[in-house]
């Protein structure tokens, strides 16, 4: 028989949501115990390459379903160790948003108002800074000068990157080597294990079940360090606090297998969700034109060819993030690094006679890939994802060693979706074939459908019970003392980067998880510092358990 462990508080999931609760409920004096189902690197084991087995491949979850590819983090600081570190805050019209609901989707209690301090509390332990225009590397140039020669601003975007520390490597999405990127490793991971509390790789959560005395047991899995299909020895641990992070893929499949054992779930627990109206186009730049139009050359009088030089977005073009325009009118424009693999694989040849993603046309088009550009657009949807039964185990079927798997979620765009597309891909073809400029060509849906590095919405906070999972305090309707605070709490599209918002959200949530804790008979207080200030020095690293 498995022997049950007990802890205070269960975290499962070790990104933002994960790393804020446990560093506060175990700064408070609360036993916490986090799971993440990811392995566990440091910095000198983050590798320049794309090997299987290399930390590219061990540290992503590329998930494929119906309609939505969702590429996420798969480890010890979750998405914190994968992003690009770009930090904005939502702009004031996104709290207002209502949507396919039609009405606000936001609970009356959050504006951007009240979520200012929390949004500073986050900007002071990462910290978060604004790059300055001469630490801009040269894609991100190229992308304000274009934007400026359409007569469209662009702006540096705040960053969450030791810039004395950055070396321009550009290969910070597969986990910083040089710890300039400030990923969770580096605060509120430390800061948690130097007050008590545990982390534990490998273990993947498969659902929760519920005790007599009202508080939940969470039952796991040890995964194969090498092979992710590969499950071993199961176990348990009672908590009286559980505090879902797995991310919005994953969150709602648990809880969706968890319903027999605890009963029924709220009905937007795998709803709603939104993929951050994510798109993607790649623009192939023409040398000459470069040199000719916006006057640039670089280094050896080249005048751009320098695609992988840099640190992923650090410019932004956010003149459509105009509160009086209509919704699914409202997009951001960001440049961005997308390293060699998926990126190339789905980006589309302009202009092709013939297929767009293969052929002879795109092998041409990849012997130019130092001339490239890739603009994100970040738009609204119509939170139109559904998640399908859970499968057996995990958040999908897993069809590789590492990274790739089949999963539940079914998304078809709606008409609002599109009209948001096709407006910033026009944008995007404007600003940058202007003179000649470049040939552009939006990202294929024909191979694994839309697809989203920031999943969110799955279960949606909000004041009314039928179209969000959880209340405004981030706990799980009709279950108390289960509180979600990732990506999946975040009502709808932010039309920026969200990191900073899961964030702020999760800072904000702390003080009512705390109250519930106590409540339930734990040992806890709330009001510990920020976690820069005690461990500026300290690194997450693996430790025995």
């Amino acid at each position: 028989m498995t022997a049950i462990e007990s802890t205070d508080v269960l975290v499962i999931g070790s990104g933002f949501g994960g790393a804020i609760a446990a560093y506060h409920l175990a700064a408070g004096g609360a036993r916490v115990t986090v799971l993440e189902r990811g392995p566990w690197l440091t910095a000198d084991e983050f590798d320049h390459d794309f090997l299987l087995g290399s930390s590219y491949t061990r540290i992503f979850d590329f998930v494929v379903g119906d309609g939505m590819s969702v590429l996420s983090g798969n480890c010890v600081g979750g998405g914190s160790v994968v992003y690009f570190a770009t930090m904005p805050r939502a702009p004031r019209f996104v709290f207002e948003r209502r949507g396919s609901i039609g009405r606000r989707m936001w609970p009356a209690a959050i504006s951007r108002d009240t979520l200012e301090p929390w949004y500073d509390r986050v900007a002071e332990a990462l910290p978060v800074r604004l790059t300055p225009w001469d630490q801009v590397p040269f894609a991100g140039g190229l992308f304000a000068a274009a934007c400026a020669h359409a007569g469209r601003t662009a702006n540096p975007a705040p960053s969450a990157i030791d810039l004395d520390l950055c070396t321009n490597c550009n290969w910070m999405m597969a986990g910083c080597k040089f710890d300039a990127k400030r990923s969770l490793l580096l605060n509120y991971l430390p800061a948690a294990l130097a007050h008590g509390a545990e982390i534990r790789p490998m273990h993947e959560v498969q659902y929760l079940s519920r005790n007599d005395d009202g508080g939940y047991r969470v039952h796991y899995r040890i995964v194969d360090d090498l092979d992710y299909r590969v499950l071993h020895d199961e176990g348990a641990i009672d908590a009286k606090i559980v505090v879902l992070a797995a991310g919005a893929g994953a969150t709602p499949v648990i809880l969706q297998r968890s319903e027999p054992r605890l009963g029924p779930m709220p009905h937007a627990v795998g709803r709603y969700f939104s993929g951050n109206g994510e798109r993607l186009n790649t623009a192939v730049f023409d040398e000459d034109r470069v040199r000719e139009v916006l006057g640039l050359t670089r280094d050896g009088g080249q005048a751009y060819a320098a695609y992988q030089i840099g640190r992923g977005p650090t410019v932004a073009s956010w003149d459509q993030l105009d509160g009086s325009l209509p919704e699914y009118e409202r997009f951001s424009l960001e440049q961005l690094y997308f390293p060699p693999g998926l990126g190339t694989i789905l980006a589309q040849a302009p202009d092709a006679t013939g297929p767009t993603w293969f052929g002879v046309e795109k092998k041409e088009m990849m012997q130019r890939w130092q001339s490239w550009l890739t603009i994100f657009t970040m738009s609204e949807d119509d939170n139109e994802g559904v998640f399908g039964p859970p499968p057996e185990t995990g958040n999908s079927h897993r069809l590789s060693q590492q990274m790739l798997g089949n999963g539940p979620l079914r998304y078809h765009p709606t008409a609002n979706t599109w009209r948001g597309w096709s407006l910033s891909d026009a944008a995007v073809k404007d600003t940058l074939e202007r003179d000649g400029l470049a040939r552009v060509m939006p990202w294929t849906n024909d191979l694994v459908g839309a697809y989203t590095v920031h999943p969110l919405a799955s279960c949606r906070i909000g004041d009314d019970p039928a179209t969000s999972a959880l209340d405004d305090g981030h706990q799980l309707r009709n279950h108390p003392g289960i509180f979600v605070t990732d990506g999946s709490a975040v009502p709808g599209a932010l039309t920026v980067n969200p990191a900073m918002t899961i964030a702020a959200l999760a800072e904000r949530a702390m003080p009512g998880i705390v109250r519930a804790a106590q409540e339930r008979g734990v040992s806890v207080r709330y009001g510990a510092p920020s976690p820069e200030g005690e461990t500026a020095s300290r690194r997450a690293v693996p430790r025995a358990a």
